[in-house]
């Protein structure tokens, strides 16, 4: 037994500093991060501003209780109010802790709205929503809820796309429809338009909250700031982590007035959630995402990546057999086993992360240079050749 509880199959490689796009390890290896430690380094390693701001921000104040007013906090939140459909927002750690608050934020909305028989959540297949209790429940595996005792009651699952099928689910004892518009772990795959649209509609006729899990697929990683925004379909709820902290831990709720009307003082809470130090980092993120231009680059940068990976798989078929995804939010179904591909593609200098469906995700920094994109197409050109090869 390790002094570090194995809960992870750790690659043998440990990182010493960061620059950019760039990692670098231990041994004196160089590694192009197309995995961003799971989209969360959205503006790379060392971002000067990002940088800057922890170290003001840790020179003056770390951590107060949220029993006081955190000026910093109340900045972030009116920047997101101001460039979301929100009204409100409530600030934690990671993002199964703002999914676990998205859920309490639905579910205390119907209470308060005088039908608290109305506890069930409608999800979908190939869903990920966390690692809590309740967000195992939420998603869509088996493999991670065995062992862990009973489930919470009040999830149900249809198949993800099928609104008939969404719309046959739902009751007089639904509360909330809670779906990621781009699903990350399950296997880069975006939903379509009119399947949001269809969600909207029906949550709004059955008297039932729409709740987004943009965890992963939220903060610019679309080329909007919010992937809704692309859909132009607009939730009651939504989560975020990952990205918006750059790196620091940080997760949010955001809300519509209408459904965090049942959280008053003393309904929810987090030690933690939104302490100065988190906000001065996703402050910094925010900022910079806002900045004239960004937003439009990062789509460029998608449509470069993709252009090259769809060209891979046309001179390719015998190495990829799919290319799914928006912006740089991208995944690479794989002929061979997408293990070895990640594999092959680390010992290559390129890091990526696998997903569900035998899928290879590219979640590069949305600071990456066209260059850096060029030379992550051309590692994998080489290694889906040489897997030809052999």
């Amino acid at each position: 037994m390790t002094s570090v509880m194995t809960t992870y199959g750790r690659i043998e490689i440990a990182f010493e500093r960061g620059e950019g796009s760039w990692l670098y390890s231990t041994d004196g290896r160089r590694f192009l991060d197309f995995a961003t430690g799971i989209a969360v380094n959205s503006l790379g390693h060392g971002h000067p501003a990002l940088v800057a701001a922890l170290k003001d921000q840790a020179e003056r104040l770390w951590h107060v209780s949220n029993l006081y007013n955190i000026p910093e906090q109340q900045q972030l939140a009116d920047k997101l109010v101001e460039h979301s459909f929100a009204d409100t927002c409530f600030f934690c750690n990671s993002g199964a802790e703002a999914m676990e608050g998205a859920l309490k934020v639905a579910r205390k909305y119907q209470f308060v709205s005088g039908a608290p028989e109305r506890e069930e959540v409608v999800c979908a297949s190939g869903a990920f929503h966390g690692r809590t209790l309740a967000t195992l429940s939420a998603g869509d595996s088996e493999k991670y809820r065995e062992g862990f005792g009973p489930r919470p009651d009040g999830f149900h699952h249809v198949p993800f796309g099928n609104l008939n099928e969404l719309r046959a689910a739902l009751s007089d004892r639904t509360a909330a429809i809670l779906v990621e518009p781009i699903q990350g772990e399950g296997g880069i795959n975006p939903a379509d338009g009119a399947y949001l649209e269809g969600l909207r509609a029906a949550a709004d006729e059955f008297d039932a909250l729409l709740v987004f899990d943009e965890v992963q697929c939220g903060m610019g990683r679309t080329g909007h700031l919010f992937a809704y925004q692309m859909y132009g379909v607009k939730p009651d709820i939504m989560g975020l982590a990952k990205g918006l902290g750059g790196g620091f831990p940080v997760g949010a709720v955001l809300a519509t007035e209408k459904a965090a009307t049942g959280m008053v003082p003393g309904t929810h809470g987090s030690t933690f959630g939104g302490n100065p130090l988190a906000m001065a980092a996703a402050n910094a993120v925010l900022d910079e995402l806002l900045k004239p231009g960004f937003l439009d680059a990062v789509a460029q940068k998608g449509v470069r990546l993709r252009a090259g990976l769809d060209d891979m798989a046309a001179r390719r078929p015998d190495a990829v057999e799919e290319v799914r995804g928006v912006g740089l939010m991208i995944g690479i179904k794989c002929v061979g086993n997408n293990l070895e591909v990640m594999t092959a593609l680390r010992d290559a200098g390129l890091l990526t992360v696998v997903a569900g469906d035998n899928v290879v995700r590219l979640l590069p920094p949305l600071t990456a240079s066209d260059g850096e994109i060029d030379e992550c197409l051309g590692i994998l050109d080489t290694v889906f050749a040489r897997s030809k090869a052999d």
